[in-house]
């Protein structure tokens, strides 16, 4: 059972006495016999002892709603199936992210930062139902026990729906006993099915595509064909054609022109109908061709920045000396997001001047910042409903908050009377202009007469994605974007004399976080450069990897953890059929390490088939295995079939991709089997939404250049050599 709520529902949807316990803005943990107070309650108990856990993080398809919930199922003695679930209303405050400081949900965080607030506020609800069992039957609390949605012991047995009043008024615990972990019997193990997956199936469940009001207004935008354009004038006259048809508008910030009629079908007749004349004179207008060997030429030279502790001399003079140098450039283009739904969100009016904003933002705080001050309302006439998200991969939030902009322009230039609902087609989410930015990397290696690295010269090109946004002090440190160079940066490899060097692009785009961010083109060249430095001295790529991780702490103990996982579960090193190879690669994100080896069969023709990938994953402890797995083959499929066939390319500042048959990402035939082994671990909880990605194509690369064909350094596969069948 799925419930989503603002604010103002939630303050009114408990009759009679309900039990809330969560944290205060301080940090302490604190209850309310009805919702409304200083609070932020996680955990809900109604009347009749239905358990809600609420849910701070959107539930986008990763598995928040069934990860949170199985912490307070575990600290309440229940199976997961007995609780039920709600989206947390828009609070900035009362819901942050403990990581961002901001209520949101990406970067691998959900888990991470919530695993010790909802084991403890389900502890402390726990610890209070028991006290006020005891008090009620006059007998010691620690006599009873609960399980199950039913305290017993003493001769006595209720339902917890019974203590639900006389908790209410009881004080919460200051530090309630958690479980131990040899206690568990929800973390950590497989359920049998995620607590969304029945209003999915059922059709119950709503997105904000989803999202109609009877008198809705329906509003699609016609936006510059070249990066950068803006509307100089506009003929609506074929538009007024368009059955359904009521008004189009230029945005206030003449970025494009509204379209409005009453459904969605009629507003994108409509706005195609619209003939609008671009002005282009500060457009983007430049080509492909034109960035990348601008971006090859800018890590041909001395690099903008250093960002790492070896300088550029110190690592050139380790390198010049060694016995070999091994150098490779690389190429990576712009890429879309690309989620299944794509944008768009609904204006709801309400009757106090106040709006509902219905959105499956990953950032709730943006939308409900966005339209205050847009429609110039006070924070508490904004409310926030937060919906299901089709797919976001970093799409849903962005540092200017782009399509809530949209859409509450769009709302601020009519009478406010009617529901608005902003709509974005696929051709406008492929060409809508926030991407992962194109990069390029080039590396020398030193290599001594032992086979020994001496120095590494890394040095990375692209345009930089928090530089210049309202993030830019947390980010950006002696002008170096943190998210240009992560994953070379700090990666555990003991490297020596190991210099990284960035130069910002001036890039044609409004660049945004992918899924890995960083990560999704640095992994790819530390991976493929250590197996090209396994290659040059002999060595097994394994065996080489784990020399430049032995001796080390934590972070080096848990990386080859994961190599030698993946490795004996894959057969690394045992015969394999003819023409068939595997190739290998690991890297460390979002704090979780992931190894992944890649099996791969090629014919005469040299077509390449991936037969299998073998994935090991150190994420600490699984708070749902499934889900955990779930997550890294999801990841590993984005990785590859974007590594083999995807890339946005400019004509004159123009996209030239519009949908899915130009835009190839993985196909169903591409990739049928991914086999997941999960470290166990008594570490705190770490990021399993995005680790899964980067490791994955570089083992493909690896596996397809073990066949024996060239390592392909310059992205996607398919436009550089490479078929699959």
């Amino acid at each position: 059972m799925t419930t989503e709520i603002s604010r103002r529902r939630f303050l009114q949807t408990t009759a009679g006495v309900a039990l809330i316990i969560g944290f205060d803005p301080r940090g302490a943990l604190a209850q309310v016999a009805q919702p409304g107070g200083n609070i932020t309650p996680f955990v809900k108990i109604h009347p009749d002892g239905t358990v809600a856990a609420i849910i701070k993080h959107i539930e986008g398809g990763q598995g928040t709603a069934t990860g949170l919930s199985a912490l307070i199922a575990e600290e309440l003695n229940m199976t997961l199936q007995d609780i039920t679930f709600e989206m947390a209303p828009s609070d900035p405050q009362r819901y942050a992210n403990l990581f961002f400081g901001s209520q949101g949900t990406g970067g691998s965080t959900s888990m991470a930062n919530s695993f010790m607030q909802y084991r403890t506020a389900a502890a402390a609800t726990r610890e209070m139902l028991l006290a006020a069992a005891a008090q009620t039957w006059g007998v010691p609390a620690d006599a009873l026990v609960l399980a199950d949605g039913v305290i017993s012991g003493s001769g006595n047995s209720a339902n917890i729906s019974a203590f639900v009043d006389v908790a209410s008024g009881m004080a919460v615990p200051t530090d309630p006993a958690l479980k131990a972990p040899s206690e568990w019997r929800v973390i950590g193990r497989d359920q049998k099915a995620r607590l969304d997956t029945p209003a999915k199936i059922d059709g119950s469940a709503k997105y904000a595509m989803d999202m109609h009001f009877d008198n809705q207004m329906v509003v699609a935008i016609k936006r510059s064909p070249k990066l950068g354009g803006v509307v100089a004038s506009f003929d609506d006259s074929a538009a007024r054609a368009v059955p359904g048809f009521i008004m189009a508008i230029q945005m206030p910030n003449n970025k494009g022109v509204m379209a409005y009629a009453d459904t969605t079908w009629a507003a994108f007749q409509a706005r195609d109908a619209l003939d609008v004349t671009w002005d282009f004179s500060t457009a983007e207008s430049r080509g492909s061709d034109i960035l990348k060997a601008e971006l090859l030429a800018m890590v041909s030279s001395d690099p903008e920045f250093q960002a790492s502790e070896t300088d550029l001399t110190t690592a050139s003079a380790a390198i010049d000396d060694a016995a070999q140098v091994i150098e490779r450039d690389f190429y990576f283009p712009m890429l879309a997001h690309a989620p299944m739904e794509t944008m768009g969100a609904t204006v709801e009016p309400l009757p106090n001047g106040g709006v509902i904003l219905h959105d499956g933002a990953q950032s709730p705080t943006v939308g409900h910042t966005v339209l205050s001050q847009v429609l110039e309302l006070p924070m508490e006439k904004v409310q926030v409903n937060s919906l299901y998200a089709g797919g976001f991969f970093g799409r849903r939030t962005t540092p200017d908050g782009d399509y809530l902009v949209e859409l509450a322009l769009a709302f601020a230039v009519t009478d406010r009377s009617r529901a608005l609902k902003l709509q974005w087609s696929r051709e406008d989410d492929i060409s809508g202009g926030y991407y992962r930015p194109a990069y390029a990397h080039k590396v020398r290696v030193g290599i001594d007469a032992n086979g020994q690295i001496t120095g590494w010269d890394h040095r990375i090109a692209g345009q930089p994605i928090f530089k210049g946004t309202p993030l830019d002090a947390f980010m950006v440190q002696n002008g170096v974007d943190n998210t240009s160079v992560e994953g070379a940066r700090e990666n555990p490899y003991q490297i020596p004399a190991h210099h990284i060097g960035l130069t910002d692009q001036k890039g044609p785009t409004t660049p945004n976080w992918w899924r890995s961010v960083g990560h999704s083109h640095t992994a790819y060249v530390m991976e493929c450069m250590m197996d090209l430095c396994a290659g040059a001295t002999g060595k097994d790529p394994v065996e080489y990897r784990l020399g430049y991780l032995s001796g080390g702490g934590a972070d080096q103990t848990r990386m080859a953890g994961v190599i030698r996982l993946a490795a004996e579960k894959s057969g690394w090193g045992q015969p394999l059929p003819d023409g068939h190879f595997h190739g290998v690669a690991a890297h460390k994100s979002f704090s979780s390490y992931v190894a992944e080896v890649c099996e791969i069969s090629t014919d005469a023709s040299g077509t390449v088939t991936i037969e299998k990938v073998t994935a090991a994953v150190d994420c600490g402890i699984a708070v749902t295995p499934d889900v955990v797995r779930a997550q890294i083959e999801g990841g590993i499929g984005f990785g590859i079939g974007h590594i083999m066939r995807a890339e946005l390319t400019l004509e004159e500042g123009a996209v030239t991709q519009s949908n899915f048959d130009d835009y190839e990402t993985l196909r169903i035939y591409d990739l049928s089997h991914i086999e997941t082994h999960i470290v166990p671990s008594s570490e705190a909880p770490t990021g399993v939404g995005e680790p899964g990605t980067p490791p994955a194509g570089p083992a493909l690369a690896n596996a397809i250049a073990a066949s024996g064909a060239p390592l392909v350094t310059h992205l996607p596969m398919t436009s550089n050599g490479v078929s699959f069948s």
